[in-house]
Protein backbone atom coordinates (compact mmCIF):
# COMPACT_ATOMS: atom_id res chain seq x y z
CA UNK A 1 0.00 0.00 0.00
CA UNK A 2 1.08 4.15 -0.40
CA UNK A 3 2.65 4.84 2.15
CA UNK A 4 0.14 8.14 3.95
CA UNK A 5 1.37 11.02 5.71
CA UNK A 6 -1.03 14.00 7.03
CA UNK A 7 -2.32 15.06 3.54
CA UNK A 8 -1.75 18.90 2.58
CA UNK A 9 -3.46 21.76 3.42
CA UNK A 10 -5.80 22.20 0.38
CA UNK A 11 -9.53 21.88 -0.93
CA UNK A 12 -9.12 18.41 -2.48
CA UNK A 13 -12.83 18.19 -4.00
CA UNK A 14 -12.11 21.89 -5.42
CA UNK A 15 -9.12 20.71 -6.82
CA UNK A 16 -10.68 17.60 -8.33
CA UNK A 17 -13.53 19.82 -9.85
CA UNK A 18 -11.20 22.60 -11.10
CA UNK A 19 -8.85 20.08 -12.78
CA UNK A 20 -11.67 18.04 -14.78
CA UNK A 21 -13.13 21.44 -15.66
CA UNK A 22 -10.06 23.17 -17.17
CA UNK A 23 -6.94 21.19 -16.96
CA UNK A 24 -6.40 19.15 -20.24
CA UNK A 25 -3.76 16.39 -19.51
CA UNK A 26 -1.07 15.73 -22.35
CA UNK A 27 -1.61 12.02 -24.02
CA UNK A 28 -4.21 11.66 -21.37
CA UNK A 29 -7.72 9.65 -21.79
CA UNK A 30 -9.52 12.17 -20.17
CA UNK A 31 -13.07 10.66 -19.99
CA UNK A 32 -11.24 7.84 -17.71
CA UNK A 33 -11.59 10.62 -15.30
CA UNK A 34 -15.38 10.91 -15.02
CA UNK A 35 -15.73 8.39 -12.37
CA UNK A 36 -12.46 8.18 -10.89
CA UNK A 37 -10.08 11.23 -9.37
CA UNK A 38 -7.09 12.84 -11.29
CA UNK A 39 -3.91 11.77 -9.45
CA UNK A 40 -2.84 15.19 -8.29
CA UNK A 41 0.69 14.87 -7.05
CA UNK A 42 1.56 17.95 -4.76
CA UNK A 43 5.11 17.40 -3.21
CA UNK A 44 8.52 16.13 -3.72
CA UNK A 45 11.57 14.98 -1.99
CA UNK A 46 14.21 12.78 -3.09
CA UNK A 47 12.98 9.52 -4.77
CA UNK A 48 9.55 9.71 -3.77
CA UNK A 49 6.17 11.75 -4.31
CA UNK A 50 3.11 12.43 -1.95
CA UNK A 51 -0.60 12.95 -3.58
CA UNK A 52 -3.05 15.64 -2.20
CA UNK A 53 -4.57 12.92 0.14
CA UNK A 54 -0.30 12.24 1.57
CA UNK A 55 0.21 8.94 -0.13
CA UNK A 56 3.41 8.24 -1.12
CA UNK A 57 5.05 6.94 -3.93
CA UNK A 58 8.34 5.99 -5.41
CA UNK A 59 8.77 7.84 -8.83
CA UNK A 60 10.17 4.89 -11.11
CA UNK A 61 9.78 6.78 -13.99
CA UNK A 62 12.01 9.53 -12.66
CA UNK A 63 8.38 11.65 -13.50
CA UNK A 64 9.27 11.48 -17.10
CA UNK A 65 12.64 10.13 -17.08
CA UNK A 66 13.93 13.36 -16.20
CA UNK A 67 14.07 14.12 -12.48
CA UNK A 68 17.60 12.66 -12.39
CA UNK A 69 18.22 14.25 -9.15
CA UNK A 70 14.92 13.55 -7.71
CA UNK A 71 12.69 15.98 -5.95
CA UNK A 72 12.77 18.89 -3.34
CA UNK A 73 16.70 20.38 -4.88
CA UNK A 74 16.20 23.81 -3.38
CA UNK A 75 19.78 24.07 -3.38
CA UNK A 76 19.49 24.02 -7.48
CA UNK A 77 16.27 25.86 -7.94
CA UNK A 78 18.11 28.54 -5.33
CA UNK A 79 20.40 29.02 -8.81
CA UNK A 80 17.71 30.10 -10.44
CA UNK A 81 15.82 32.32 -8.20
CA UNK A 82 19.67 34.40 -7.76
CA UNK A 83 19.56 34.38 -11.27
CA UNK A 84 16.08 36.09 -11.44
CA UNK A 85 17.32 38.83 -9.67
CA UNK A 86 20.43 39.58 -11.25
CA UNK A 87 18.64 39.04 -15.27
CA UNK A 88 15.20 37.50 -15.48
CA UNK A 89 15.05 37.51 -19.37
CA UNK A 90 16.56 37.59 -22.69
CA UNK A 91 16.44 36.28 -25.40
CA UNK A 92 19.19 34.48 -27.78
CA UNK A 93 17.83 36.01 -30.49
CA UNK A 94 20.72 37.87 -31.46
CA UNK A 95 21.72 38.60 -28.55
CA UNK A 96 24.04 36.42 -25.89
CA UNK A 97 23.99 36.79 -21.64
CA UNK A 98 26.37 35.34 -19.32
CA UNK A 99 24.50 31.94 -18.14
CA UNK A 100 23.68 30.79 -21.54
CA UNK A 101 27.45 31.33 -22.95
CA UNK A 102 28.65 29.40 -20.28
CA UNK A 103 26.32 26.56 -20.34
CA UNK A 104 26.76 26.31 -24.20
CA UNK A 105 30.52 26.15 -23.31
CA UNK A 106 30.05 23.27 -20.36
CA UNK A 107 28.21 21.47 -22.34
CA UNK A 108 30.72 21.66 -25.41
CA UNK A 109 33.40 20.29 -22.94
CA UNK A 110 31.29 16.93 -21.92
CA UNK A 111 30.23 16.34 -25.87
CA UNK A 112 32.10 13.51 -27.72
CA UNK A 113 34.36 14.95 -30.81
CA UNK A 114 33.89 18.27 -32.29
CA UNK A 115 30.63 18.62 -31.23
CA UNK A 116 31.16 22.10 -29.88
CA UNK A 117 28.14 24.51 -30.90
CA UNK A 118 24.62 24.31 -28.72
CA UNK A 119 21.45 26.09 -30.06
CA UNK A 120 19.43 25.58 -26.96
CA UNK A 121 15.30 24.68 -27.44
CA UNK A 122 12.76 24.78 -24.48
CA UNK A 123 12.55 20.68 -24.32
CA UNK A 124 13.02 17.38 -26.27
CA UNK A 125 10.47 17.73 -29.09
CA UNK A 126 11.69 21.31 -29.99
CA UNK A 127 15.46 19.89 -30.43
CA UNK A 128 14.72 17.10 -32.74
CA UNK A 129 12.60 19.33 -35.10
CA UNK A 130 15.92 21.80 -34.50
CA UNK A 131 18.13 18.89 -35.53
CA UNK A 132 15.80 18.21 -38.71
CA UNK A 133 15.67 21.69 -40.13
CA UNK A 134 18.97 22.03 -39.51
CA UNK A 135 19.61 19.21 -41.80
CA UNK A 136 18.10 20.51 -44.64
CA UNK A 137 18.96 23.28 -44.88
CA UNK A 138 22.55 22.39 -44.02
CA UNK A 139 22.51 19.96 -47.11
CA UNK A 140 20.94 23.07 -49.03
CA UNK A 141 23.66 25.00 -48.24
CA UNK A 142 26.19 22.34 -49.31
CA UNK A 143 24.93 21.58 -52.87
CA UNK A 144 22.50 18.72 -51.74
CA UNK A 145 18.83 20.59 -51.79
CA UNK A 146 17.23 17.09 -52.41
CA UNK A 147 18.34 15.05 -48.95
CA UNK A 148 15.03 16.11 -47.04
CA UNK A 149 14.15 12.65 -45.77
CA UNK A 150 14.71 11.23 -42.83
CA UNK A 151 15.68 7.65 -41.82
CA UNK A 152 14.08 6.49 -38.08
CA UNK A 153 13.25 3.04 -36.15
CA UNK A 154 10.51 1.51 -36.40
CA UNK A 155 7.90 2.37 -32.98
CA UNK A 156 10.47 4.98 -31.93
CA UNK A 157 9.16 8.38 -30.66
CA UNK A 158 10.64 11.22 -31.48
CA UNK A 159 8.99 13.97 -30.09
CA UNK A 160 5.27 15.58 -31.57
CA UNK A 161 5.99 18.42 -33.76
CA UNK A 162 4.90 17.65 -37.22
CA UNK A 163 8.52 17.15 -38.41
CA UNK A 164 9.81 15.31 -35.38
CA UNK A 165 6.31 13.47 -35.72
CA UNK A 166 7.21 11.86 -38.92
CA UNK A 167 10.56 10.31 -37.73
CA UNK A 168 8.50 9.27 -35.33
CA UNK A 169 7.50 5.70 -36.14
CA UNK A 170 4.55 4.74 -33.82
CA UNK A 171 1.08 4.15 -36.17
CA UNK A 172 -1.33 4.95 -33.64
CA UNK A 173 0.54 8.66 -32.45
CA UNK A 174 0.61 9.34 -36.01
CA UNK A 175 -2.36 9.17 -38.15
CA UNK A 176 -4.62 11.52 -36.29
CA UNK A 177 -2.12 14.15 -37.64
CA UNK A 178 -1.75 12.85 -41.06
CA UNK A 179 -0.80 14.15 -43.72
CA UNK A 180 2.74 14.80 -41.86
CA UNK A 181 5.74 16.50 -42.99
CA UNK A 182 7.06 14.23 -45.75
CA UNK A 183 10.27 12.78 -45.76
CA UNK A 184 9.70 10.31 -43.21
CA UNK A 185 10.76 6.64 -43.54
CA UNK A 186 11.31 3.64 -41.55
CA UNK A 187 13.37 0.49 -40.66
CA UNK A 188 13.46 -1.98 -38.08
CA UNK A 189 14.40 -1.66 -34.67
CA UNK A 190 16.86 -3.38 -32.51
CA UNK A 191 14.38 -5.42 -30.39
CA UNK A 192 16.85 -8.73 -30.21
CA UNK A 193 14.21 -10.30 -28.28
CA UNK A 194 11.84 -10.36 -31.11
CA UNK A 195 14.16 -11.06 -34.10
CA UNK A 196 13.08 -13.93 -36.52
CA UNK A 197 14.63 -17.02 -35.81
CA UNK A 198 17.68 -16.85 -38.62
CA UNK A 199 17.86 -13.46 -39.09
CA UNK A 200 21.34 -12.08 -38.15
CA UNK A 201 21.69 -9.19 -35.70
CA UNK A 202 23.78 -7.45 -38.43
CA UNK A 203 20.78 -7.03 -40.56
CA UNK A 204 19.68 -4.54 -38.67
CA UNK A 205 22.34 -1.99 -39.42
CA UNK A 206 22.37 -3.17 -42.55
CA UNK A 207 18.25 -2.24 -43.08
CA UNK A 208 19.35 1.63 -42.83
CA UNK A 209 21.81 1.31 -45.76
CA UNK A 210 18.80 -0.83 -47.92
CA UNK A 211 16.46 1.68 -46.89
CA UNK A 212 18.99 4.83 -48.15
CA UNK A 213 19.58 3.13 -51.23
CA UNK A 214 15.69 1.86 -51.75
CA UNK A 215 15.24 6.01 -51.06
CA UNK A 216 18.19 7.02 -53.35
CA UNK A 217 21.18 8.62 -51.20
CA UNK A 218 20.58 11.87 -52.91
CA UNK A 219 17.46 12.52 -50.94
CA UNK A 220 18.41 10.98 -47.62
CA UNK A 221 18.93 13.46 -45.39
CA UNK A 222 19.87 12.63 -42.27
CA UNK A 223 19.23 8.92 -39.72
CA UNK A 224 17.78 9.68 -36.29
CA UNK A 225 18.22 7.36 -33.60
CA UNK A 226 18.13 6.89 -29.67
CA UNK A 227 21.16 5.14 -27.93
CA UNK A 228 18.51 3.00 -26.32
CA UNK A 229 15.34 3.19 -27.50
CA UNK A 230 12.61 4.21 -25.27
CA UNK A 231 9.34 2.69 -27.21
CA UNK A 232 8.84 -0.43 -27.22
CA UNK A 233 10.77 -0.55 -24.20
CA UNK A 234 14.37 0.34 -23.78
CA UNK A 235 15.81 -1.51 -27.07
CA UNK A 236 19.68 -1.54 -26.45
CA UNK A 237 22.09 -1.66 -29.52
CA UNK A 238 23.89 -4.69 -30.70
CA UNK A 239 27.49 -5.04 -30.70
CA UNK A 240 29.17 -2.94 -33.31
CA UNK A 241 25.36 -1.38 -34.14
CA UNK A 242 26.27 2.10 -34.18
CA UNK A 243 29.73 1.88 -35.66
CA UNK A 244 28.28 0.38 -38.89
CA UNK A 245 25.15 3.27 -38.81
CA UNK A 246 28.47 5.82 -38.68
CA UNK A 247 30.12 4.03 -41.54
CA UNK A 248 26.76 4.12 -43.50
CA UNK A 249 26.21 7.67 -43.04
CA UNK A 250 29.30 8.98 -44.03
CA UNK A 251 29.23 6.66 -47.38
CA UNK A 252 26.14 8.33 -48.46
CA UNK A 253 26.62 11.98 -46.85
CA UNK A 254 23.78 10.91 -44.32
CA UNK A 255 23.70 13.42 -40.94
CA UNK A 256 23.58 11.08 -37.71
CA UNK A 257 21.42 12.61 -35.24
CA UNK A 258 21.94 10.71 -31.79
CA UNK A 259 18.60 11.58 -30.05
CA UNK A 260 19.39 11.59 -26.87
CA UNK A 261 16.55 13.89 -24.93
CA UNK A 262 16.10 10.40 -22.25
CA UNK A 263 19.48 8.90 -22.71
CA UNK A 264 21.88 11.75 -21.75
CA UNK A 265 22.97 13.46 -18.63
CA UNK A 266 24.08 10.14 -16.29
CA UNK A 267 20.80 7.77 -17.70
CA UNK A 268 23.04 5.63 -19.04
CA UNK A 269 25.88 6.39 -16.81
CA UNK A 270 27.96 8.77 -19.07
CA UNK A 271 26.83 12.42 -20.05
CA UNK A 272 25.88 11.01 -23.30
CA UNK A 273 24.42 7.40 -24.53
CA UNK A 274 26.54 7.98 -27.70
CA UNK A 275 29.80 7.38 -25.30
CA UNK A 276 28.75 4.66 -23.70
CA UNK A 277 28.13 2.73 -27.48
CA UNK A 278 31.63 4.71 -28.31
CA UNK A 279 30.21 6.84 -31.82
CA UNK A 280 30.25 9.97 -32.68
CA UNK A 281 26.81 11.53 -34.04
CA UNK A 282 26.97 14.76 -36.13
CA UNK A 283 24.27 16.08 -33.84
CA UNK A 284 22.91 15.29 -30.76
CA UNK A 285 19.34 16.26 -29.01
CA UNK A 286 19.14 16.37 -25.42
CA UNK A 287 16.96 17.72 -22.89
CA UNK A 288 14.88 16.44 -19.59
CA UNK A 289 17.69 15.66 -17.36
CA UNK A 290 19.87 19.01 -18.60
CA UNK A 291 18.26 20.63 -15.56
CA UNK A 292 17.22 17.92 -13.43
CA UNK A 293 13.58 19.13 -14.64
CA UNK A 294 13.40 21.97 -11.97
CA UNK A 295 13.12 23.89 -15.56
CA UNK A 296 12.32 23.42 -18.93
CA UNK A 297 15.61 22.86 -20.94
CA UNK A 298 16.96 21.61 -24.27
CA UNK A 299 19.49 21.42 -26.47
CA UNK A 300 20.61 20.54 -30.29
CA UNK A 301 24.29 20.05 -30.18
CA UNK A 302 26.27 20.07 -33.48
CA UNK A 303 29.51 19.12 -34.79
CA UNK A 304 32.22 21.82 -36.42
CA UNK A 305 31.90 20.11 -39.37
CA UNK A 306 28.06 20.59 -39.72
CA UNK A 307 27.97 24.12 -38.15
CA UNK A 308 30.21 25.74 -40.19
CA UNK A 309 28.64 26.80 -43.05
CA UNK A 310 26.26 28.28 -40.77
CA UNK A 311 29.28 30.48 -39.74
CA UNK A 312 30.24 32.94 -42.56
CA UNK A 313 29.18 35.64 -44.12
CA UNK A 314 25.23 36.56 -44.22
CA UNK A 315 24.32 32.73 -43.71
CA UNK A 316 21.74 31.99 -40.32
CA UNK A 317 20.15 28.95 -39.45
CA UNK A 318 16.55 30.48 -40.00
CA UNK A 319 15.03 29.01 -36.77
CA UNK A 320 14.37 29.79 -32.91
CA UNK A 321 12.19 29.75 -29.87
CA UNK A 322 11.54 32.65 -27.79
CA UNK A 323 12.27 31.00 -24.07
CA UNK A 324 15.40 29.16 -25.54
CA UNK A 325 18.40 29.24 -23.49
CA UNK A 326 16.25 31.21 -20.59
CA UNK A 327 18.69 33.07 -17.91
CA UNK A 328 16.74 31.31 -15.57
CA UNK A 329 16.66 27.59 -17.05
CA UNK A 330 20.48 27.84 -17.86
CA UNK A 331 21.69 29.04 -14.28
CA UNK A 332 19.34 26.33 -13.05
CA UNK A 333 20.91 23.74 -15.37
CA UNK A 334 24.78 24.79 -14.52
CA UNK A 335 23.90 24.23 -11.36
CA UNK A 336 22.42 20.73 -11.79
CA UNK A 337 25.73 19.91 -13.57
CA UNK A 338 27.82 21.21 -10.87
CA UNK A 339 25.84 18.27 -8.87
CA UNK A 340 26.26 15.73 -10.86
CA UNK A 341 29.87 16.45 -11.23
CA UNK A 342 30.45 16.89 -7.15
CA UNK A 343 28.12 14.10 -5.90
CA UNK A 344 29.75 11.62 -8.54
CA UNK A 345 25.97 10.88 -10.12
CA UNK A 346 27.36 9.30 -13.04
CA UNK A 347 30.05 7.12 -11.21
CA UNK A 348 26.73 6.27 -8.45
CA UNK A 349 25.00 4.60 -11.48
CA UNK A 350 27.55 2.68 -13.09
CA UNK A 351 28.22 0.99 -9.40
CA UNK A 352 24.28 0.35 -8.61
CA UNK A 353 22.98 -0.50 -12.14
CA UNK A 354 24.07 -4.02 -11.61
CA UNK A 355 21.64 -4.29 -8.98
CA UNK A 356 18.57 -2.53 -10.37
CA UNK A 357 19.45 -5.26 -13.40
CA UNK A 358 19.61 -7.91 -11.28
CA UNK A 359 16.31 -7.13 -8.95
CA UNK A 360 14.58 -7.25 -12.34
CA UNK A 361 16.01 -10.06 -13.68
CA UNK A 362 15.02 -11.99 -10.79
CA UNK A 363 11.66 -11.48 -11.83
CA UNK A 364 11.84 -14.04 -14.47
CA UNK A 365 10.42 -16.91 -12.09
CA UNK A 366 6.90 -15.23 -13.01
CA UNK A 367 5.87 -16.89 -16.18
CA UNK A 368 3.96 -13.25 -17.42
CA UNK A 369 7.57 -11.98 -17.67
CA UNK A 370 9.18 -12.64 -21.01
CA UNK A 371 12.31 -10.43 -21.30
CA UNK A 372 14.61 -7.77 -19.08
CA UNK A 373 16.27 -5.62 -21.77
CA UNK A 374 17.98 -1.85 -20.69
CA UNK A 375 20.95 -0.06 -19.84
CA UNK A 376 22.14 2.60 -16.91
CA UNK A 377 18.87 3.38 -14.70
CA UNK A 378 16.65 2.65 -17.70
CA UNK A 379 15.09 -0.69 -18.18
CA UNK A 380 11.85 -2.60 -19.27
CA UNK A 381 10.40 -5.79 -18.71
CA UNK A 382 8.06 -7.14 -21.45
CA UNK A 383 5.05 -8.93 -20.60
CA UNK A 384 4.18 -12.00 -22.34
CA UNK A 385 1.04 -14.90 -22.77
CA UNK A 386 3.40 -17.62 -23.67
CA UNK A 387 7.38 -17.56 -22.16
CA UNK A 388 8.13 -20.42 -24.73
CA UNK A 389 6.96 -19.17 -27.73
CA UNK A 390 6.65 -15.09 -26.87
CA UNK A 391 3.00 -15.07 -27.77
CA UNK A 392 2.20 -11.51 -27.04
CA UNK A 393 -1.60 -10.60 -25.80
CA UNK A 394 -3.88 -9.29 -27.65
CA UNK A 395 -4.69 -5.35 -28.19
CA UNK A 396 -8.08 -6.33 -25.79
CA UNK A 397 -6.13 -8.32 -23.63
CA UNK A 398 -3.44 -5.85 -23.30
CA UNK A 399 -5.82 -3.09 -22.64
CA UNK A 400 -7.07 -5.34 -19.94
CA UNK A 401 -3.60 -5.92 -18.54
CA UNK A 402 -1.95 -2.46 -18.75
CA UNK A 403 -4.82 -0.01 -18.01
CA UNK A 404 -7.23 -2.46 -16.94
CA UNK A 405 -4.73 -3.66 -13.73
CA UNK A 406 -0.96 -2.91 -13.66
CA UNK A 407 -1.09 0.99 -14.31
CA UNK A 408 -4.07 1.18 -11.26
CA UNK A 409 -2.58 -1.27 -9.08
CA UNK A 410 1.06 -0.43 -8.95
CA UNK A 411 0.15 3.00 -8.21
CA UNK A 412 -2.28 1.82 -5.76
CA UNK A 413 0.71 0.34 -3.92
CA UNK A 414 2.74 2.93 -4.04
CA UNK A 415 5.38 2.36 -7.09
CA UNK A 416 4.86 5.26 -10.50
CA UNK A 417 6.18 3.23 -13.64
CA UNK A 418 4.80 3.06 -17.29
CA UNK A 419 2.70 0.14 -18.39
CA UNK A 420 3.17 0.51 -21.84
CA UNK A 421 1.89 -1.09 -25.41
CA UNK A 422 2.99 0.93 -27.87
CA UNK A 423 4.82 -1.77 -28.99
CA UNK A 424 4.79 -5.24 -26.95
CA UNK A 425 3.45 -4.75 -23.54
CA UNK A 426 6.07 -3.74 -21.27
CA UNK A 427 6.57 -2.37 -17.66
CA UNK A 428 9.17 0.35 -17.82
CA UNK A 429 11.60 1.47 -15.09
CA UNK A 430 13.67 5.04 -15.03
CA UNK A 431 13.94 5.44 -11.36
CA UNK A 432 15.86 9.03 -10.35
CA UNK A 433 19.51 8.47 -10.50
CA UNK A 434 20.17 8.81 -7.05
CA UNK A 435 18.51 5.71 -6.04
CA UNK A 436 20.10 2.63 -4.20
CA UNK A 437 20.03 -0.91 -3.74
CA UNK A 438 17.23 -0.38 -1.21
CA UNK A 439 15.29 1.67 -3.29
CA UNK A 440 15.09 -1.55 -6.08
CA UNK A 441 14.38 -3.76 -3.03
CA UNK A 442 11.33 -1.67 -2.19
CA UNK A 443 10.21 -1.47 -6.49
CA UNK A 444 10.65 -5.30 -6.00
CA UNK A 445 8.28 -5.90 -2.99
CA UNK A 446 5.62 -4.14 -5.07
CA UNK A 447 6.39 -5.46 -8.50
CA UNK A 448 6.41 -8.95 -7.54
CA UNK A 449 2.94 -10.16 -6.20
CA UNK A 450 1.37 -6.99 -8.65
CA UNK A 451 3.13 -9.47 -11.64
CA UNK A 452 2.26 -12.25 -9.78
CA UNK A 453 -1.37 -11.73 -9.54
CA UNK A 454 -1.58 -10.37 -13.04
CA UNK A 455 -0.17 -13.96 -14.20
CA UNK A 456 -2.74 -15.30 -12.55
CA UNK A 457 -5.76 -12.75 -13.88
CA UNK A 458 -4.15 -13.41 -17.67
CA UNK A 459 -4.16 -17.14 -17.15
CA UNK A 460 -0.48 -17.28 -17.98
CA UNK A 461 1.24 -21.12 -17.34
CA UNK A 462 4.74 -21.83 -17.69
CA UNK A 463 5.03 -24.53 -21.03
Amino acid sequence: MATTEPAVPSDTKTLQELARRHLWMHFTRMGAYDQVEVPIIVRGEGCYVWDEHGNRYFDGLSALFCSNLGHGRADIAQAGADQAKELDFYSTWSYAHPRAIELAARIASLTPGDLNRVFFTSGGGEAVESALKLSRQYHKLTGNPNKTKVIAREVAYHGTPLGALSATGITSLRTPFEPLTPGGCHVPNTNVYRLPEGVPVSSLAEAVRDRILFEGPETVGAVILEPVQNAGGTFTPPDGYFQRIREICDEFDVLLISDEVICSWGRLGEYFGSQRYDYLPDIITTAKGITGAIAPMGAMIVSDRIAEPFMHGDESFLHGFTFAGHPVAAAISLATLDAYEDEGVLEHVRMHEGALRDMLESLRDIPIVGDVRGAGYFQSIELVKDRDTKETFTDDEAEVLLRGYLSGELFRRGLICRADDRGDPVIQLSPPLISTPEHFEEIEGILRPVLEEATRRMDVHVG
